[in-house]
């Protein structure tokens, strides 16, 4: 390819870019006129200002904000202990590496319970 064949591929494109930009913003404005229109007369029937719309799309409050949780979170005691490392599991979760180890070797997941 040559570097003249490739300026004028490169304009061709370019203009075929536009021509597709031109094309997608007719169409867009072809479907908001509709959209609009239905806006206004919803507008005057429920006798809302272009004001009242203003100062609901300014409005800091769009969603309610959420309550903020004050409780503490409790702390689950651990149901299981390795007794060579100390290290505890509450059972819930992915389980450790030293249990799934363990269960491999053939160690029942029970051996490691905690006694009340």
């Amino acid at each position: 390819m040559t570097r003249d064949s490739y300026a004028a591929l490169q304009t061709k494109i370019e203009k075929e870019i536009v021509r597709l930009q031109k094309q997608a913003e007719a169409l867009k404005a072809k479907q908001r006129a509709p959209i609009i229109k239905a806006i206004v007369r919803d507008m005057r029937d429920y006798q809302i200002t272009p004001d009242d719309i203003a100062a609901a799309f300014n409005s800091k409050s769009r969603k309610p904000a959420k309550p903020v949780d004050t409780k503490p979170k409790k702390t689950v005691p651990p149901k299981f202990k390795n007794p060579e490392t100390g290290d505890t599991w509450t059972g819930r979760g992915k389980p450790p590496r030293w249990i799934t180890d363990a269960e491999t070797a053939g160690t029942p997941r029970d051996h490691f319970l905690i006694q009340p």
